[in-house]
């Protein structure tokens, strides 16, 4: 039995502490809304997983000294946007507590990926990134997933599987840290272009195609950013593409599909509800494939369509027309 911190009160966060209080693991949540930490407390529900039921084992603070306090591990799962500023608040009670990451996503401002902004903040601290195809509603009523937790410090590694591991949930162990965080913030981009193929009405044959071409995009990307190939063709890039593409549990997907149907920035940022990560890293992914000269189409329709007034049935018409080339 571990005594494990989790950061972040969203629906990953509690799916997460249902699983590991389920295998006997003691959790506390912190939580930044008092609502929220109510009801997790007294009605042992969380409000962004209706169907499922949080376990005894589960309590859920304001305090992060109460949730930290103690504990053999931190799961670190706020929105992107909030990962530093929340750091800032909690590193002082941090002792040699390991922090996984399991945020998907950039930092806006700076371009950088979260396991370097957690490193900034604390860095002393040993670090891992836990990433792939998980939709919190099926993780919280134990649907089988598979996971990769990438790290270079091998004691942790072992630490994440051997807490993670059950008969619902398989946990594969890399140490490319890079390639696991570009593989989970990239794909919310191609995620958000599915949503938009959905909204405006196309097929599964354009499904497959931005899938493919999606991949191949953020690969290269990735690539460049010290990510390895094989692991963004893995559970962390193509497999978390597919699930977010495809699944209609996907905010992401959700997101793009209000706005091929016509709906405005904000009234899709209201109707999800939630944290849209995608619309962020669509601004980063745009920016870095500039500064490192990378052809990336897919994000440039996407960039147009969100910021330049680009017509999502144009951003098709522009994709489709590109000049003839070789597939690669």
């Amino acid at each position: 039995m571990k005594n494990i911190a989790i950061i972040g009160s969203g629906s990953w966060g509690v799916a997460l502490a249902i699983h590991l209080a389920k295998l006997g693991n003691k959790i506390n949540i912190w939580s930044f809304s008092e609502e929220e930490k109510d009801m997790i407390n007294n009605e042992k529900k969380c409000k962004f997983l209706p169907q499922a039921q949080i376990p005894e084992g589960v309590i859920c603070t304001t305090s992060y000294e109460e949730a930290i306090n103690g504990t053999d591990f931190i799961i670190h799962v706020t929105p992107s946007k909030f990962t530093r500023s929340t750091v800032k608040e909690y590193k002082k009670y941090v002792k040699n507590q390991p922090i996984v990451i399991c945020s998907k996503g950039f930092e806006k401002d700076t371009m950088l990926t979260l396991d370097e902004v957690v490193q900034e903040e604390m860095p002393n601290a040993k670090i891992a990134v836990l990433s792939g195809p998980s939709h919190a509603e099926e993780v919280s009523i134990a649907m089988p997933t598979v996971l990769v937790v990438a790290s270079k410090y091998d004691a942790i590694l072992k630490l994440v599987q051997d807490t993670f591991m059950s008969k619902n949930m398989r946990i594969y162990t890399s140490r490319d840290v890079k390639g696991v965080e570009l593989g989970g913030a990239l794909k919310n981009i191609i995620a958000f272009c599915a949503g938009v193929a959905a909204g405006i009405g196309l097929g599964d044959n354009t499904f497959a195609a931005l899938i493919t071409r999606g991949l191949a995009e953020l690969s290269r990307l990735g690539v460049e950013l010290g990510g390895q190939k094989e692991t963004l063709y893995g559970l962390s890039g193509l497999g978390d593409l597919i699930v977010t593409c495809l699944s209609e549990h996907s905010r992401n997907r959700k997101a793009g599909k209000l706005i091929g149907q016509g709906k405005s920035l904000e009234e899709t940022k209201k109707e999800v509800g939630m944290t849209i990560e995608s619309i962020d890293n669509i601004e980063v992914a745009h920016e870095l494939c500039h500064l490192h000269n990378i052809e990336m189409p897919i994000v440039e329709a996407v960039y147009g369509i969100l910021f330049e007034n680009l017509k999502p049935e144009d951003a098709v018409n522009n994709l489709m027309s590109r000049a003839k080339k070789k597939e690669d």
